[in-house]
């Protein structure tokens, strides 16, 4: 039985359904007050990256770093190990732009776009539309739908028929006749699609991407095959960044009848006897039948003073105006990161410690668990704004961790970061949240500078964790909960002087915060009790015209159900033309599902109806999961696995309906 692709999101709003933040949010104690810390934590040292001079230095500084963090068990840290239960965040993104407007020239109808975080920076989705098709991809199938006639137009089988990739979430990034499909692993492709001979025991076993032409017939005319696991993407104009991150190919053996000391000596041994080919990422390069590898080249390599030498982080870049896939022309760090936010000039890479913060702190490597007060959050600048290859810049650190990549904004040459100290579930670790504002160097010379701290704001949801964070220009706006939701307002213009200027608590919290016009912000997430259990999924209309009284003026509830776009707002959908809120809500089984539009006035939420799509026979029951919405024209297109349906915008009168099963 193929598994649900839609599953609660991890420490929010489904799990609390279930019963997880139940137990969080009933902890005892009573909300801290809204107001900054008077004396902040001692500033983080400045954090710096130096290159490595040559393959023989890299070789023996991986070992070195390598011997000194490996434990009886080998390296730790991989996230992947982890389970999702005991993550604290939900991640959360925004729309760029409403969409495009009409194309005199071809017709094309106004159209939306993906919701993004940044205007111009597009970030992979499982769909696309350019006002003349919808792309898809959904099942191991990429699909190609006219929204004029609404049948499918073309579609290529990404793999087999049992292939895991039909159970995957996979995503695409689109400019003009040229897609990419970013694939987490290459498992169960379809290979002759490409001309290709079969996978060998020394090919990359990361993630995958397919260059897909659609000027005709949609057809697989390239892919680049890589060692890692995917972070993240962005693409700006045709040109598309992605942040992969890697471990050593380093075979560590258990030997159960060993003591720890003798386990972590065997181990120091197997690094030892290692060589540069088991460290540095390998990547391969297929296109018209011809398959190019080759490895990150040791002088794109750079450390900061301190590392492990467990995990790299790769920036790729992809022209897709060029005729075909290259080398990606990669660049590399020795560090980890989960976080990605870009924008047109830069990308940041923030490594992510909310793993080290659940029911019970762990040190993967088997050492005693961080406090709290010594967790720092890694981040790593980008150039973008010169041609060619992109140039580390920049890298510092903050006290805490990261709710998702909202919590950074960049602005007039400032970096604003919002994180949280200490675990929200260990009631003797009183939490605390903090905006820190971090000067952006002038990117003369060629060495990495550091990003300098010149403002911060503390004490924000004392013994609560932050939810949402939006940052609108020179204000801020962050959410923290534990009983009740105080919505933050923060004056940002002075960046020496970050302050709080105001504050509004309602029952439950707001998961993703969305400006929809001149001071008035949306939010979605959960309704909760005075205790801070939680009922519901719950849209809010805030009025933050005046920074020191915000007030939330309207209110739509959804008893028992969650929405995807409190963890994944690619799921939220506002169309300024018609003041049009559209987002899926789910029962708390997950398998019954339906679009809930509202109509978005000056001080209401109208319910304008709800959309649900058909069963499929002998289809389980959440293929009918709705997961996406967008706007062609004057159409509402809603996008489940079982299909596409075509719904008037002005009425909610369907139109179409496009089986994709």
């Amino acid at each position: 039985m193929r598994p649900q692709p839609l599953r609660p999101p991890p420490g929010a709003a489904a799990a609390a359904l279930a019963g997880v933040l139940l137990l969080t949010a009933c902890t005892a104690g009573p909300p801290g007050p809204a107001s900054p810390s008077p004396v902040p934590p001692a500033p983080a040292p400045a954090f710096r990256l130096v290159a490595f001079d040559t393959c023989a230095d890299l070789l023996a500084g991986l070992k070195a770093a390598a011997k000194k963090a490996v434990g009886p068990w080998g390296f730790g840290g991989d996230r992947a190990a982890i389970p999702e239960s005991w993550a604290g965040g939900v991640p959360a993104m925004d729309m760029a732009a409403p969409g495009a407007a009409l194309d005199k020239k071809s017709a094309t109808p106004a159209y939306s776009g993906t919701n993004t975080h940044e205007a111009g920076v597009d970030e992979p989705d499982l769909v696309k539309t350019d006002g003349r098709r919808i792309v898809t991809v959904t099942q191991g199938v990429l699909r190609v739908v006219d929204p004029v006639t609404r049948r499918v137009t073309g579609r290529v089988d990404l793999g087999g028929q049992d292939s895991p990739l039909r159970y995957r979430d996979l995503s695409l990034l689109m400019h003009g006749d040229r897609a990419v499909v970013l694939l987490p692993e290459a498992v169960g492709l379809i290979r002759s699609d490409i001309n290709e001979k079969p996978a060998g025991p020394s090919e990359p076993t990361g993630p995958t991407l397919l260059l897909v032409d659609l000027s005709g017939q949609p057809k697989v005319v390239g892919r680049y095959h890589t060692d890692g696991g995917l972070v993240d993407a962005r693409q700006v104009g045709g040109t598309v960044r992605v942040v992969v991150r890697a471990h050593p190919r380093i075979d560590f053996r258990y030997d159960e009848s060993s003591t720890t000391a003798q386990r972590i000596a065997a181990n120091r041994k197997i690094i030892e006897s290692s060589g540069i080919e088991d460290w540095l990422p390998r990547y391969e390069v297929t296109t018209d039948g011809r398959t190019e590898t080759g490895r990150v080249p040791c002088d794109r390599l750079s450390h900061p003073p301190a590392y492990s030498g467990a995990a790299m982080l790769t920036l790729l870049t992809f022209d897709l105006t060029a005729p075909a896939l290259t080398s990606g022309d990669p660049v590399t760090v020795m560090a980890d990161g989960d976080t990605v936010y870009g924008t047109a000039s830069s990308l940041y890479v923030a490594s992510d410690q909310r793993w080290r913060f659940g029911p019970v702190a762990v040190d993967p490597l088997g050492g005693a668990p961080a406090k709290p007060a010594e967790v720092t959050t890694q981040i790593h600048r980008f150039d973008l704004a010169t041609p060619g290859r992109p140039r580390y810049a920049a890298s510092g650190e903050v006290p805490g961790w990261l709710i998702n990549q909202y919590a950074m904004s960049e602005w007039n040459g400032h970096l604003r970061v919002a994180t949280t100290n200490g675990r929200a579930k260990a009631p003797e670790e009183p939490t605390s949240s903090a905006v820190y504002v971090l000067k952006i160097p002038d990117g003369t010379g060629e060495a990495v500078q550091p990003l300098r701290e010149v403002g911060r704001v503390t004490g924000l949801g004392r013994n609560e964790r932050i939810y949402a964070v939006r940052f609108l220009g020179d204000t801020g706006y962050v959410v923290t909960f534990r009983q009740t939701d105080p919505l933050y307002t923060l004056d940002l213009r002075d960046p020496a002087k970050p302050r709080v200027t105001g504050e509004v608590k309602i029952s439950g919290y707001s998961a993703y915060l969305h400006q929809v016009g001149d001071g008035r912000l949306l939010g979605i997430g959960q309704d909760a009790d005075l205790r801070g259990r939680v009922k519901g999924a719950q849209v809010s209309l805030f009025d933050v015209r005046d920074p020191a009284r915000p007030v939330r003026i309207a209110q739509y509830r959804v008893a028992g159900a969650y929405s995807e776009a409190e963890f994944d707002p690619h799921a939220f959908l506002f169309w300024p033309a018609d003041g049009l809120l559209v987002v899926p809500v789910t029962a708390g089984d997950g398998t019954r599902s339906e679009v809930l539009a509202l109509r978005v006035g000056d001080r209401t939420l109208g319910d304008l109806g709800r959309i649900r799509h058909p069963a499929v026979d002998r289809a389980p029951a959440y293929d009918s999961v709705i997961r996406r919405s967008l706007v062609v024209g004057d159409v509402l297109w809603t996008l489940s696995d079982a299909g596409l349906m075509a719904t008037r915008t002005a009425d909610l009168r369907p139109v179409g309906w496009v089986p994709l099963t």
